[in-house]
């Protein structure tokens, strides 16, 4: 038999925290001395701890835990809790690693102020292009909203094309607006360069359309977009000095996509007019 102390730190758990177990009846001692109220475990409670605190990191409360343990829960129901609490773990994490790329972002680019060569941006005229995309849309220009929309919106466009028999010819071009009904959201559209007819390409939900030319400031980006932050700075900079204003949302130019996102080259068109 082990005292609570010696019980506690065999179990990587606090006294408190046995306490407070034997007082709601998830784990009783097997021994609670009549005359002093010491609590005594035996070695085999340790497995019924452990997966105590197995399900208690998984996020279940400790009524759930009690049920599951108590074999109130069946196979299934626990499988299917646990498939549950698992995508719920795995989005956690995605949406902390998008944090923290963010995050990783804007130090870059607090880092790089001053340092990015503004003669690397260069006006030139955009002429007409046809592109075949799909649109949806984000709650905000912010990178965390545009990312979850403008990648399965690409995932789903090069299938469709495929099956349609359209062959792009060219690179793939994302661009951007403001959404009609305001309020921050952002209308996305994930194209790619096409010379099929302008209209709907039939069963596949996708539109050819063709966009006029333009006046733009441009940037090439070297690395994954997480990373643009930098130059679309260095690229407001230089818009900034040089007296031209910024008429909308700067165009992304796919140059280079392979399998390394590292290793991606992105050219930002900015629409432009001299302020």
């Amino acid at each position: 038999m082990f005292t609570i102390g010696d019980f506690a730190r065999y179990g990587r758990v606090s006294r408190r925290m046995l306490r407070h177990y034997d007082a709601i009846g998830l784990l009783r001692p097997d021994r609670t001395d009549p005359a002093t109220g010491y609590r005594f475990y035996g070695a085999a409670q340790l497995a019924r701890l452990n997966r105590i605190i197995a399900l208690k990191d998984l996020g279940f409360t400790l009524q759930q835990v009690r049920d599951v343990l108590d074999e109130r829960v069946g196979p299934e129901e626990l499988r299917g809790m646990l498939r549950l609490r698992r995508s719920e773990l795995a989005e956690a994490v995605a949406a902390a690693t998008a944090r923290l790329a963010q995050v990783e972002a804007r130090l870059r680019s607090i880092e790089s102020e001053g340092h990015m060569p503004a003669d690397d941006v260069v006006i030139k005229t955009v002429p007409v292009v046809r592109v075949a995309e799909l649109t949806g849309t984000a709650a905000s220009y912010e990178p965390q909203d545009i990312g979850p929309v403008i990648g399965p919106l690409y995932e789903e466009l090069f299938p469709l094309l495929e099956s349609a028999g359209v062959r792009p010819t060219g690179p793939g071009i994302a661009r951007y607006e403001d959404a009609p009904e305001g309020g921050g959201a952002i209308v996305v559209h994930a194209g790619v360069t096409v010379s099929a007819p302008v209209g709907p390409v039939a069963g596949t939900g996708v539109r050819v359309v063709e966009l006029p030319p333009f006046e733009a400031a441009t940037i090439v980006h070297r690395g994954a977009m997480d990373d643009v932050l930098p130059a679309a700075q260095t690229l407001a900079r230089w818009l900034d000095a040089n007296g031209y204003r910024s008429t909308g949302y700067a165009r992304e130019v796919n140059l280079e996509c392979p399998a390394d996102r590292s290793r991606w080259v992105t050219e930002l068109q900015e629409p432009v007019a001299k302020a």
